[in-house]
């Protein structure tokens, strides 16, 4: 029975959704105006294995991930780097999906762009006009009255009294209350415009998302997640907006995962102390980032640190030393293991404690293999990988993970063969001093030669 932490109610709860047997979820996708971030990666990578076991778990779920491909970044880094907008975010979104690809994120069933949803985006602000839900202002903006919706407040559990007491006087008057939000821009010179029942123009962020979400799976849906950085006042603003316009309820379960942070700060382009993907990509493979990031409850701060990765590193060696040279044979549904992988999983997706049992798994095969036992092993390994999957880990060759990537300076695959196929010889003249020699050359450049009685293997540490 799965039960999800609703940060509507501050509580977990068992899930139930609208439906029987079929879920449906949008997620706050990236805007696309530079390279992900190890955030981004967080968030592609929590929600990936949401959307896993809730297929795993018998569910049809349609998965929709957004994309604001307009908006004030996107137009002030299109105008720094002197190319279209067109140009820029077709750019940065074959890159979103080449990363998410990377980290073994699979596509979601739908992925709206806000450029291509504008009619959608038009038509709920009209309708929340006709109700009086929102306002021309006297810029030519057209305003969300905050003051209009007796539910503000309910995702983050703000009070609109501390809200205004803590906003500055809105100056020039543009807005009848500093809460209000913009649902509608006027059109500036050189930027992107469409034609609107109040003049050229182009849609604030939040009203974005509120028609694409509605859009794709109805006016009430089961799942919204994103960052914990959008619950206020993004998330917020969506539900005042969208049971403004429909007149229901909008979600039933929020789901926010926690911050990447960096020394104590979360990690974000504004403050500039991220990493993209990329960077991080260079030094670790992807299975080792998406281990990482699953390694921590995703409610809970992630702290990025090259200890914490290599940490990661070597929990996946450990995993693959283990399935090295045993065929995994096809398990049963069923079993000790999987019900506690199941149990964890339905604890709020409690990953730490999933992996947790994949480490037992791993020992058990350890102690089979060491026994010669080779149909438990077979079991075992077939159990890993099976559980490895549905969370999309251990899904690679064996050989392949711990002779790794060489890197630009490291040994290739073949000078290593030659040299320990050297170390072989020296060891059978008794040469045992020169074996030792190029054992050490070795592991100085970061191989480990394991001898065993099938001979010698190695890996990289």
């Amino acid at each position: 029975m799965l039960h999800i932490y609703n940060t509507l109610s501050n509580q977990k709860a068992l899930f139930t959704p609208i439906e029987p047997g079929k879920v449906s979820m949008y997620v706050c996708g990236m805007t696309v105006y530079d390279y992900c971030h190890v955030g981004h990666a967080r968030v592609l990578v929590v929600f990936d294995v949401i959307a896993r076991y809730l297929r795993e778990s018998g569910y049809e779920l349609t998965y929709v991930r957004n994309i604001t491909d307009i908006d004030d970044k996107i137009i002030a880094r299109a105008n720094e780097n002197s190319e279209s907008i067109e140009a820029l975010t077709a750019r940065f979104i074959d890159a979103m999906r080449e990363d998410a690809a990377a980290l073994g994120v699979l596509p979601p069933d739908q992925e709206p762009c806000a450029t291509t949803s504008m009619a959608q985006i038009i038509q709920m602000i009209e309708t929340l006009v006709e109700k009086g839900y929102a306002y021309l202002g006297k810029s030519g903006d057209v305003y969300y009255d905050v003051s209009r919706f007796e539910g503000y407040g309910q995702l983050s559990g703000k009070r609109i009294e501390d809200l205004r007491a803590g906003e500055r006087v809105d100056v020039v008057g543009a807005k009848d209350d500093p809460l209000d939000f913009v649902l509608w821009k006027s059109a500036k010179p050189d930027e992107p415009s469409w034609v609107s029942p109040w003049g050229q123009g182009r849609p604030g962020w939040h009203i974005e998302c509120s028609a694409m979400a509605t859009d794709c799976l109805g006016d009430h849906f089961d799942i919204h997640g994103g960052g914990l950085d959008l619950q206020f006042p993004h998330h917020e603003n969506e539900i005042a907006q969208s049971e403004a316009a429909t007149g229901c309820k909008f979600v039933n379960y929020w789901i926010h995962n926690g911050f990447v942070q960096i020394n104590e700060e979360k990690m974000s382009k504004s403050l500039g102390n991220f990493f993209t993907l990329r960077e991080v990509l260079k030094t670790y493979a992807p299975e080792v980032i998406r281990y990482f990031i699953l390694a921590s409850h995703y409610r809970s701060p992630l702290n990025y640190a090259d200890q914490n990765l290599d940490g990661a590193k070597l929990a996946l060696e450990r995993f693959y030393t283990a399935l090295r040279g045993v065929e995994a044979a096809a398990v049963n549904d069923g079993g000790e293991y999987q019900s506690r992988f199941r149990a964890a999983m339905d604890d709020d997706f409690n990953t730490p404690e999933a992996l947790a049992v994949l480490f037992e798994i791993a020992t058990a095969l350890n102690r089979a293999k060491a026994s010669n036992m080779p149909e438990v092993a077979a079991q075992l390994a077939g159990n890993l990988r099976y559980l490895g999957g549905v969370i999309g880990l251990l899904q690679g060759d064996a050989e392949a993970f711990l002779k790794g990537d060489a890197g630009e300076d490291g040994l290739s695959d073949a000078q290593i063969e030659t040299l320990i196929q050297q170390r072989i010889d020296a060891k059978q003249a008794k040469a045992w001093a020169e074996a030792d020699r190029i054992r050490d050359e070795l592991q100085a450049q970061g191989v480990i030669v394991e001898d065993g009685a099938g001979g010698s293997r190695w890996r990289r540490g």
